[in-house]
Formats: C-alpha cells, sequence, structure tokens
C-alpha cells in the first residue's frame, strides 16, 4: 500500500481567492474550503451560542400548605337593578371552602319607583315627575 507524497514542491489553488500557494500552507476553514494561512478566517462566536437552560419554574416536589380558618365577608354589595347581595365564604383548617350566597331585591318595587320622581325648580315655577 502505498503513501502520501510530502508536497514539498506542489501548489493548491485557494478556494477564496484562486491564488497559487504552497501546499503546506494551506489549511482547511470550518466551512470546508481550503485556503491560505494568510486568507484564514476563524468561525465567529456568535454561530455557536453557548446552551441555556430554561429556568425552573414548578418545584419537584411541592407541598400543599395547610390553611388556617378564614371569614370572608364581602359585605352588601349594589348591583345594577337595586339588589342587595351577599356574600360568606369560610375556609376550614382543612382546606375546605364552604359559602353561601343569595340575591334579592333591596327594597319593594314601590319604594324602587319613589326614589324616580324628580323635582325641579326653576324661578317661580315647580315641575314633579313621578
Amino acid at each position: 500500500m502505498g503513501t502520501w507524497a510530502t508536497g514539498k514542491y506542489a501548489q493548491r489553488i485557494s478556494d477564496r481567492s484562486g491564488m497559487a500557494f504552497p501546499y503546506l500552507e494551506m489549511v482547511q476553514e470550518w466551512t470546508g474550503s481550503w485556503v491560505h494561512v494568510s486568507e484564514y478566517t476563524p468561525k465567529q462566536p456568535q454561530l455557536n451560542p453557548p446552551y441555556h437552560r430554561a429556568d425552573a419554574v414548578a418545584l419537584q416536589h411541592p407541598k400543599a400548605q395547610k390553611k388556617s380558618g378564614i371569614l370572608v365577608s364581602l359585605g352588601p354589595q349594589y348591583w345594577p337593578g337595586q339588589f342587595l347581595t351577599t356574600n360568606r365564604i369560610n375556609v376550614s383548617n382543612t382546606g375546605v371552602v364552604t359559602g353561601a350566597a343569595s340575591m334579592m331585591p333591596a327594597e319593594t318595587p314601590t319604594e324602587m319607583n319613589n326614589q324616580r320622581k324628580a323635582t325641579m325648580t326653576l324661578g317661580s315655577v315647580t315641575i314633579s315627575i313621578t
């Protein structure tokens, strides 16, 4: 089996400039091109960014937190349409949520209509709208 020649007198054409250079002064770039040592450009570091793991979001072994008894009263709330809403939510020590919510008219329809009366006075003229 034969061996390779030393290339002491050989020349090679540069893939970048097309000029002939001594064979022993040629190097191969990361792109596979054979160029003279004076034409060589190394690979830019931005082409191989370092690996960054994703940020940890969840715990591997979470444990539920014990909840103490909490009483939340949202109090009366007035919704459009004159409704009174009462919410009572109770959270027990074991984390069980119980509660009641009710929605009932705040007053009778007659009382609601009485609130819609308007009385305006302009000079000596009084206008009453029911």
